[in-house]
């Protein structure tokens, strides 16, 4: 009997809702810690999002707002500049400082 395996076997339907995993951290304290479908952040050189499956990325932030979503809900955070990186569905956020929106 011959087994077959192929890379292209895995298929994502436009309304499925893929997790992923976001800490969100300053020099005090840990902000949040959760499972999101995306974030949206204030990238050094343009605003971008990071979804499920997203390549990896390290990338430098600007004074700006975080919009957290998941479970049907939108966190927005104020952060005064600092760093993301993302790999493997786990995105970690270093700001440099950070207020909740309110």
């Amino acid at each position: 009997m011959t087994t077959h395996y192929s890379l292209l076997t895995t298929h994502y339907s436009p309304l499925t809702i893929h997790n992923m995993t976001l800490e969100i951290l300053t020099p005090d304290k840990k902000v949040y810690e959760g499972e999101i479908t995306s974030v949206s952040l204030p990238g050094t050189l343009g605003g971008f999002e990071i979804l499920a499956h997203h390549a990896p990325i390290i990338s430098t932030l600007e004074d700006g707002k975080v919009v957290v979503r998941g479970g049907g809900k939108e966190e927005v955070f104020l952060i005064h500049g600092g760093v993301v990186e993302n790999l493997n569905n786990h995105v970690v956020l270093l700001a440099e400082g950070i207020t909740p929106k309110a």
